[in-house]
């Protein structure tokens, strides 16, 4: 074998035991629902895609069910990726829509360029042609003094799901705050008006997201 394509699988293979590995210590909840008295909506924001052709105003999704997620490629949690296509095939109809934040703040599992990560989604991990058939945004800081502001308003509106973030040392940001996202795949759901309305530790298994979902759905209904 090539030594240099197998130190990149050395590095790869690294990364995604980080991912196995880290978990947040001390109390942790799956779900956590969000302040109702939040002031302020999502529509205030908006973020371009991952090619940079399109700004994308969250406006345009008002009336809709919203599913924010922090994603990264070379992550233990990135067998996510196809459950998470499912659950947007699934909940289409009923309004539901998944939008996908790429980050490298935890434990650098988002190292590639903004056009290297759906190849690198592709071929690596998932792999096997995996697309995502969900709207990916620019990779940016969900955390810290240069975190995106629609996940500043996010996590203010919403208790954190962990007492704790977890190692220092696998965490790449300044100043942490104790709202902080903890790892990739945290996921926020937001109401048809703009507010949040519940948050998902990482580990969550998407199935659980959707029931909590489709639970909410059913309390909206018109009697």
């Amino acid at each position: 074998m090539c030594p240099q394509l197998l130190a990149t699988g050395l590095v790869l293979f690294s990364l995604l035991l980080l991912g196995l590995a880290q978990d947040s210590p001390g109390a942790q909840r799956m779900k956590v629902d969000c302040d109702k008295a939040v002031l302020g909506t999502i529509y205030e924001y908006g973020a371009l895609t991952l090619a940079g052709e399109e700004y994308i105003q969250f406006k345009q999704y008002a009336g809709k069910l919203v599913l924010f997620i922090n994603v990264a490629t070379y992550c233990g949690l990135t067998a996510q990726y196809p459950e998470l296509n499912a659950l947007q095939d699934e909940l289409r109809e009923v309004g539901v829509i998944i939008l996908g934040f790429p980050c490298n703040q935890f434990g650098r599992q988002e190292p590639g360029k903004n056009s290297e990560i759906l190849s690198g989604l592709k071929y690596v991990r998932p792999g096997g042609g995996f697309v995502p058939n969900f709207q990916l945004f620019e990779k940016g800081d969900v955390n810290g003094a240069e975190e995106q502001k629609v996940f500043t308003f996010l996590k203010n509106s919403c208790p954190p799901t962990s007492e704790l973030l977890g190692s220092p040392g696998l965490l790449f940001w300044e100043p942490m705050r104790i709202h902080d996202i903890r790892w990739n795949f945290e996921k926020f759901l937001v109401g048809p008006d703009g507010v949040p309305i519940m948050r998902w530790f990482h580990k969550a298994p998407v199935s659980r997201v959707k029931s909590d979902i489709l639970e909410y759905l059913k309390g909206q209904e018109t009697p």
